[in-house]
C-alpha cells in the first residue's frame, strides 16, 4: 500500500502517514525501524504494510516507495 508521510518525530521515530483517501494513520518506532529508514520528510511518498482495519488499522512497516 502507498501513502504520503505526514508527520515524523526523529526522537521517537514515530509519526503519521496519509492514505490516498486522506485518512491519517499513525506509525510507531518499531514500524519505522522495520523499514530500515534513517529519516523521513513530510510529503515523501512511502510504501507501508498494515494490519487490522477501521479504527484498529496500524502500520507495521514504513519504507520508501521504489519503482
Amino acid at each position: 500500500m502507498q501513502a504520503t508521510a505526514y508527520t515524523y518525530d526523529p526522537e521517537t521515530r514515530s509519526g503519521q502517514v496519509l492514505l490516498d483517501d486522506g485518512t491519517p494513520v499513525a506509525f510507531d518506532g518499531a514500524a519505522f525501524e522495520a523499514g530500515g529508514l534513517r529519516l523521513l520528510r513530510p510529503g515523501q511518498r512511502v510504501r507501508i504494510e498494515t494490519e487490522g482495519s477501521g479504527d484498529d488499522l496500524r502500520v507495521t512497516l514504513v519504507t520508501l516507495q521504489t519503482f
